[in-house]
C-alpha cells in the first residue's frame, strides 16, 4: 500500500496523518541509531541514510529506503531545480559518504552537518522524503560529533522547517555556481544559529503548553 498512489495528494488527511506518525518513528529510530553508532562506529553510511528515508516515507511512496529509479524535479518554472540523473545517484552517494567520513576529524559538527544537509538535498537520491532525510542525517552527524543526543524543546530539523523560506534560500545560495564550488556560508550560519537556539531552549525548562507537530515536507 502506497498512500500517494491511492489518494494522489500529499494533502489528503490520511496521507498527512501517516506522514506525521512516520516522522515520529523516524526521530525515534534516529535517536537509537545515534546511540548505537557512538558505541560502535561513529560514521555516516549509505545504509543509515537509506534507513532514515525508509522510516520517513514507508507506505506513503514507492521505493522507501531505496535510491530512486527515475528522474525527479524540485519546484517549477524558472526556479525549478533538476537533480542529477537517477543512474548517477549510487556513485554520487558513495563519493559523498566517503568524503564525509574522510573529513570526520578535520571539521567541526556544524561544518559537516551543513555539507550533509546541502549535498543530500542536491543529489536528491530518493523518490520522496529527501528533505526529511537530509535534515535528520545532518542532525545524526551533529550528534555523533557532539558525543551524544543534543537536547532542546525543538530539534534542529524542526527548526529548519519552521524557517522554511530562509532554509530554501540558503540551499539555493549553496547551489549557485562559483569558481570554488558550493558556497555554504549562508546555510552554515543558519544551522549554527538554530542549533544555538535549540541548546538555549534546553536550559529554559519545559514549556507548559504542548508543541504542535510540524507537518513534514518532501
Amino acid at each position: 500500500m502506497f498512500l500517494f498512489e491511492l489518494t494522489n495528494s500529499e494533502q489528503h488527511p490520511v496521507y498527512q496523518k501517516l506522514a506525521v506518525e512516520n516522522l515520529d518513528r523516524q526521530y525515534s529510530f534516529l535517536q537509537s541509531v545515534v546511540e548505537a553508532s557512538l558505541q560502535l562506529q561513529p560514521m555516516l553510511s549509505i545504509e543509515i541514510i537509506k534507513a532514515l528515508n525508509y522510516h520517513a516515507i514507508s507506505c506513503l511512496h514507492v521505493s522507501p529506503g531505496e535510491f530512486r529509479p527515475c528522474p525527479v524535479y524540485v519546484g517549477a518554472g524558472e526556479e525549478q531545480f533538476i537533480p542529477p540523473q537517477h543512474f548517477q545517484v549510487p556513485a554520487l552517494m558513495q563519493m559523498f559518504t566517503n568524503l564525509v567520513n574522510r573529513s570526520w576529524e578535520m571539521h567541526d559538527g556544524v561544518t559537516l552537518a551543513t555539507y550533509v544537509l546541502w549535498r543530500l538535498n542536491h543529489i536528491h537520491p530518493f523518490v520522496n522524503g529527501n528533505g526529511r532525510t537530509a535534515r535528520v542525517a545532518a542532525y545524526f552527524v551533529l550528534c555523533l560529533k557532539s558525543g551524544g543526543w543534543l537536547p532542546g524543546k525543538k530539534l534542529l530539523p524542526e527548526r529548519l522547517v519552521e524557517n522554511r523560506p530562509e532554509y530554501v534560500a540558503a540551499l539555493k545560495a549553496a547551489d549557485a555556481p562559483t569558481e570554488n564550488g558550493p558556497d555554504l556560508t549562508v546555510l552554515h550560519a543558519m544551522i549554527a544559529r538554530l542549533l544555538d537556539d535549540q541548546m538555549k531552549s534546553a536550559e529554559e525548562g519545559p514549556d507548559e503548553e504542548a508543541e504542535a507537530a510540524s507537518a513534514p515536507d518532501a
